[in-house]
């Protein structure tokens, strides 16, 4: 399509689109009311606009989204292939297309339309109108707040050509502020006088930009908090509505972008919708792995399971063309579709696991997040990645390793030799450990029941010293979840109870003002609980004033229960859901002699507690859940129930209820006889 010609069905297309903004106000209007009779603006003008920017009608908030048709074809095509490839390595870099990209860009574009629609113009003022672009730009690039960007504004005329790119350049100076610093330079934007104009340029202009820079406007305008229900934010939506077909990959993923960070609406759920449809469209037509995975995020979290099952197996069909960033990027993918698909998953595991050296660390953080929110369980992945960190532990900074650690920590899995390495050094130099990692690393080694062989104490006690320098500006709820991670393990760090018993301290964790209060008064339930079971004479009185543990509802494991009445043939000779005073609950109970030879029958229990010569049986059935992944070892709560059993006098049985139910009924009675009869099991947790 030549360019007189694509002017020409632009034209057209925007004369045809006149009905599209439906205010109380014609445009000619509201262009006469904002510039006066005079062509200026007065402070009754400016008042105006700005109920006009953020104040929208309720029938605006309504939903524009035209019937998509299947042979719809975009008018911005022609240069589609030939930018595909770039555009896919930069989608590939980072989720969102820096808008730096079009900011480079945009002058040659728009100069190049301007070249094309003004022939009778002479060269000189087409020179001039370069120069004034150059200049444009290159103090564009010079700025360093969202308000010198509006300075600059000031200086040019306000037009289509220069809007997107100052809004995208208010967004990138803004992005990696601080919370306190983006609310100041935000409001301090929203009360600069150029802003209303910017704004209203971008309104009058939505429809008529170039699919870049509309994409991008509507991307930086969200990010900079504009707040949603603004007449601009409307408009820019129902713009984009009309606007869809004509949208290459890179503008769908920015517009995918946009509305992840948006709040449910008609016009966002209507263009969500039109973007599904688009992504069905233009499957088939597909040959490239990088814009599949693009289309792919762009369909969100709640599109259909049809359309995702249809790009599932467009994937599958072109998993010979994946390269090893096509395979990392693909759990980011999935995980933003929520679509577990197991193919494809294993697929690219393979993938990576065959070619783990050099992938760098952010890399395998995503690969290991996202395999946390799609739940997906690959024990030889996980082994993989950690076993390639422990072997370069050198290469890797404390903060680095403190963050895999609990990336493991969410997906239960326990890498023994980087956690045995990574105790190594923090037992050699405690001082390198700052107060967020201490809190971070007593949760992962707690959470996973993992302390190194044979040196327990002195990694406790390492963490401990470490704790002691921060107690003075520690916060509240990190003393809490320090010492709730020492008391899984049985460690009772005086200096830091002895802060945490303070009753200021106590009842700031536990008013209502306080954020997570049910989740403090369950670790203050278990701390109480370790300081009666776990602490001595000098801990005992300082028990917390708070519940015991709550009881917990109780579990039928009907196979067990079938295969006790086979093992020991009387429901007399043992108990279910015995509920101890503390708040534990035993899913079964059997009391024998203390060769554990005999059964007792438990009718009266009360006489034999106190006697010295019956030994009580605690059978605990425990989910997958209670396991580290790939393992039968016991995570943190479950051990901290083990060692407490223990303690009060009970040999412990643990049951992986699982694998328990794949035995065959003469396996799981032979397990359960060796089990319940051996005096030789170990009743004592790791």
């Amino acid at each position: 399509m030549s360019w007189k010609l694509h002017c020409l069905t632009r034209t057209m297309k925007l004369l045809q689109a006149c009905h599209y903004i439906q205010s109380p106000f014609s445009r000619t209007a509201v262009r006469s009311f904002i510039l006066g009779v005079n062509g200026y603006e007065n402070t009754m003008h400016n008042v105006y606009l700005r109920r006009l920017l953020f104040y929208a009608p309720p029938c605006w908030l309504q939903s524009s989204l035209r019937v998509f048709s299947q042979d719809a074809q975009s008018v911005n095509t022609e240069r589609e292939d030939r930018n595909e490839q770039k555009t896919a390595d930069a989608l590939l870099e980072e989720d969102v297309p820096s808008p730096e990209l079009m900011t480079l860009k945009a002058p040659q574009t728009q100069s190049g339309f301007l070249a094309s629609s003004g022939e009778g113009r002479s060269a000189v003022e087409e020179n001039d109108e370069r120069n004034a672009s150059q200049q444009f730009f290159d103090e564009l690039r010079k700025c360093a707040s969202p308000c010198d960007v509006l300075d600059i504004v000031a200086k040019f005329p306000v037009s289509e050509k220069y809007v997107s790119n100052c809004l995208a350049t208010m967004w990138m100076l803004t992005k990696k502020l601080s919370e306190d610093q983006k609310h100041y330079e935000r409001r301090l934007m929203f009360e600069h006088p150029q802003f209303s104009q910017v704004c209203q340029c971008l309104m009058r202009e939505a429809r008529f930009m170039w699919r870049d820079d509309l994409a991008y406007s509507m991307l930086a305008v969200v990010k900079l908090g504009v707040p949603q229900n603004t007449w601009l934010v409307q408009t820019l939506l129902r713009a984009c509505q009309e606007r869809l077909n004509e949208f290459d990959d890179r503008c769908l993923s920015v517009v995918a972008t946009t509305l992840q960070g948006m709040e449910k609406s008609k016009n966002v759920e209507a263009l969500q919708i039109g973007l599904q449809l688009l992504v069905e469209q233009r499957i088939p037509k597909i040959s490239s792995v990088f814009m599949l995975q693009t289309m792919m995020k762009c369909i969100g979290k709640d599109a259909p399971l049809s359309l995702k099952m249809k790009l599932e197996d467009k994937v599958l069909s072109q998993m010979h063309e994946f390269t090893l960033p096509n395979a990392h990027h693909m759990f980011s993918v999935l995980a933003e579709m929520n679509h577990r698909s197991l193919p494809v998953l294993n697929a690219c595991s393979n993938k990576i696991i065959e070619n783990i050296q050099g992938i760098p660390f952010w890399r395998l953080l995503t690969i290991l997040r996202s395999c946390n929110d799609l739940q997906y369980r690959n024990n030889t992945l996980y082994s993989a990645i950690a076993d390639y960190i422990a072997t370069t532990f050198y290469m890797w900074d404390t903060k680095q390793v403190v963050v895999f650690l609990l990336a493991f920590e969410n997906l239960s899995f326990r890498p023994v030799d980087l956690m045995d390495k990574f105790a190594e050094k923090v037992m050699s130099h405690p001082e390198s450990l700052n107060m967020k990692d201490i809190v971070s690393v007593l949760k992962a080694y707690s959470l996973l029941n993992h302390t190194p062989k044979g040196q327990k104490d002195k990694f406790f006690e390492a963490l401990n010293t470490a704790l002691k320098k921060y107690l003075s500006r520690i916060s509240h709820v990190d003393l809490l979840r320090a010492v709730y991670s020492f008391c899984i393990f049985g460690y009772l760090p005086q200096p830091a109870l002895n802060q945490l018993l303070q009753e200021e301290v106590l009842h700031d964790l536990v008013t209502l003002g306080s954020r997570n209060v049910e989740q403090n008064e369950m670790m203050l339930r278990v701390i109480n609980v370790c300081l009666e079971l776990d602490g001595n004479s000098s801990t005992k009185p300082a028990i917390l004033s708070v519940e015991k543990l709550p009881l917990p509802s109780a579990w039928d494991f009907p196979d067990v229960q079938e295969v006790l009445l086979t093992l020991l043939g009387d429901g007399n000779l043992f108990r279910e859901n015995v509920q101890l005073a503390n708040g534990y609950t035993i899913d079964f109970e059997i009391l024998m002699d203390a060769s554990r030879r005999i059964v007792i029958p438990n009718t009266d229990t009360d006489q034999l507690a106190n006697n010295s010569n019956i030994q009580r049986v605690a059978l605990l059935c425990a989910p997958v859940s209670a396991f580290c992944v790939g393992s039968s070892h016991p995570r943190g709560r479950l051990a901290m129930k083990m060692r407490h059993l223990h303690l009060l006098g009970y040999h412990i049985i643990l049951v992986h209820y699982q694998e328990f139910q794949k035995l065959k009924k003469e396996e799981a009675l032979e397990f359960l006889k060796g089990q319940i009869f051996s005096a030789e099991a170990s009743s004592v947790p790791n």
